[in-house]
């Protein structure tokens, strides 16, 4: 795989990836849903710190807006390095499983870091309203924008049975996180790392691997 398909996928996704995103924000109020089906759902919330909601000052004894700099700007050098890492395999003619793969990994995290750097600057509050793209009044700074999530299944939604230990009574819901089209080609991308593991890496394995007389001499080296 050449860098101008690499390219185009991550262009592709990026375009989806902000398509939903600025849709949502122009076009739903903050927690407002819409069911597709009952597993499905488009859920606009929007996420300030890093997986699932977490924030760097619940950790660290730091304030949520050094916690949200920290974290932006974390994730414009991990940006820098898988892009390396990309430059890298398809430099070297890696396996075409192991350049989707990380393709797919870089353009997830610049589909969000682009949330991150800018959507503050241009998107107006979206609580009680409809944000407006490229708003006279934006929420935020640069560097302090918020992640668009929208894709939610909750597949299971019950309640425990009472009789159960400890979790009797109280709500079950899988699967609960909110997500976004960034966040499924980094998660695509790694599952194809971890699954394919040996088809991503075989060029790397194959050069590796000593022939007959490779070996021999190894072994004679080492008896001298």
């Amino acid at each position: 795989m050449n860098i101008k398909k690499s390219v185009l996928l991550i262009v592709l996704i990026l375009i989806i990836d902000q398509w939903s995103k600025i849709y949502i924000k122009t076009h739903f109020v903050l927690g407002e849903s819409v069911d597709v089906f009952n597993w499905f759902k488009i859920l606009f919330i929007e996420n300030e710190g890093a997986a699932w909601g977490a924030k760097l000052s619940d950790i660290l004894p730091i304030s949520d807006s050094i916690g949200k700099l920290v974290l932006t700007v974390f994730r414009l050098f991990a940006i820098f390095g898988i892009g390396y890492w990309l430059y890298d395999v398809i430099k070297k003619e890696s396996s075409k499983t192991l350049i989707v793969a990380v393709s797919l990994i870089f353009a997830g995290a610049l589909g969000n870091i682009l949330d991150s750097v800018f959507y503050g600057i241009i998107f107006n509050d979206s609580y009680n309203e409809v944000a407006s793209l490229f708003s006279d009044e934006p929420y935020g700074k640069l560097f302090y924008g918020k992640v668009v999530d929208m894709l939610y299944f909750p597949m299971v939604d019950t309640t425990w049975p009472d009789w159960m230990p400890f979790f009797g009574g109280s709500n079950f819901r899988f699967f609960e996180p909110v997500f976004n089209i960034a966040d499924t080609a980094i998660s695509t991308g790694v599952g194809i790392l971890l699954v394919f593991n040996k088809r991503a890496f075989k060029n790397e394995d194959d050069e590796a691997v000593l022939g007959p007389s490779e070996i021999s001499e190894a072994q004679d080296a080492l008896k001298e």
